[in-house]
C-alpha cells in the first residue's frame, strides 16, 4: 500500500510540474499551436471563386430571414389590440426570438459564410485581420440587402400593423439621452462580438478539444440576454442591418431621428471588442517579445 501512495504522490508531482494549477491556458498545448497568418486586405482572387458569392448569397438568405422573423415578432407584441400581457409573447419573447434566430442561422450558415449575418460581427472579425476587406465589404452589402427585403416582406403581410406600430425600427426611447442610447449599443454589441471571437476561437478549440462546445449557441445566448438589457432603451439595435432595414422600410422621421446611434455604437463596439480579443486575451502583439 505504502508503495503505491507513494507512486501516486509521485505521478501527480510529475502531472503538476507538466501542468501549473491556473497556467493551463499558457502550457505546452500552446507551443503546438501556429497562429494562422492574418488575412490578406484584399484578395482578388476571392472575385473568381464561386465560393465567394456563395457565402455572400448565404449571409443575405440569413439576414432575411432573421429579420422576417425577429420583426414579425415584433408588430405581434406591439400590435396586440387586447394590451394583454398573456396575449403576446412579451419583451421576454422578443429577445428569445432574435438569439434564437441568431442561433438557428449561425449553426446553417457557419460552414458557408462563418455565420456573421451582421455587419458589426463582420467589422470586427476584419479587424481582427480574420477575413479580407474585399469579403468585408461583400458581406456588409448583402446583409443590408436580406435585412431590407426580410422587413419588406414584413410589410407586405402586414402593412397596417406594420406602419401603424413602427415597423420594428430602432429608436432612442422617451425619458432616454441619445448618449444613453449610444452607450447601450456600444456595450450590448461588444458582449456579442466578444462572445464570437471566444465561440469560434481556433485555439481555445484545439486546447479545450475535451470540452464540447456548440459556437452558436453562447452567440444565440448572448444576442438574447443583451436584447433583455436594451430593448426598453433603444429596442436593441447591436445590428446595424438590421436597423437600417427596418428604417429604410418604415421609411418615418422617428426611423431616421437617432439612425447614426445604431451604426456608431454596434462599429464602437466591435472595435473595442477585436481590440480586447487581440490584445488581452491572444496577446498577438506581445508574441515575438515572448
Amino acid at each position: 500500500m505504502e508503495g503505491k501512495e507513494e507512486d501516486v504522490r509521485l505521478g501527480a508531482n510529475r502531472y503538476s510540474e507538466r501542468q501549473p494549477i491556473g497556467t493551463a491556458a499558457q502550457g505546452a498545448d500552446d507551443k503546438d499551436y501556429k497562429e494562422p497568418p492574418p488575412a490578406p486586405l484584399f484578395e482578388a482572387e476571392e472575385l473568381t471563386s464561386w465560393s465567394f458569392y456563395r457565402a455572400g448569397i448565404a449571409e443575405f438568405l440569413a439576414t432575411f430571414l432573421f429579420l422576417y422573423i425577429s420583426v414579425l415578432t415584433v408588430m405581434g407584441v406591439v400590435g396586440n389590440p387586447s394590451g394583454s400581457k398573456c396575449g403576446t409573447v412579451g419583451i421576454q419573447g422578443i429577445a428569445w426570438s432574435f438569439g434564437g434566430m441568431i442561433f438557428v442561422l449561425v449553426y446553417c450558415t457557419a460552414g458557408i459564410s462563418g455565420g456573421h449575418i451582421n455587419p458589426a460581427v463582420t467589422f470586427g472579425l476584419f479587424l481582427a485581420r480574420k477575413l479580407s476587406l474585399t469579403r468585408a465589404v461583400f458581406y456588409m452589402v448583402m446583409q443590408c440587402l436580406g435585412a431590407i427585403c426580410g422587413a419588406g416582406v414584413v410589410k407586405g403581410f402586414q402593412t397596417t400593423l406594420y406602419m401603424g406600430n413602427g415597423g420594428g425600427a430602432n429608436s432612442v426611447a422617451p425619458g432616454y439621452t441619445k448618449g444613453d442610447g449610444l452607450g447601450a449599443e456600444i456595450v450590448g454589441t461588444f458582449v456579442l462580438v466578444y462572445t464570437v471571437f471566444s465561440a469560434t476561437d481556433a485555439k481555445r478549440s484545439a486546447r479545450d478539444s475535451h470540452v464540447p462546445i456548440l459556437a452558436p449557441l453562447p452567440i444565440g445566448f448572448a444576442v438574447f440576454l443583451v436584447h433583455l438589457a436594451t430593448i426598453p432603451i433603444t429596442g436593441t439595435g447591436i445590428n446595424p442591418a438590421r436597423s437600417l432595414g427596418a428604417a429604410i422600410i418604415y421609411n418615418k422621421k422617428q426611423s431616421w431621428d437617432d439612425h447614426w446611434i445604431f451604426w456608431v455604437g454596434p462599429f464602437t463596439g466591435a472595435a473595442l471588442a477585436a481590440i480586447y480579443h487581440v490584445v488581452v486575451i491572444r496577446a498577438i502583439p506581445f508574441k515575438s517579445r515572448d
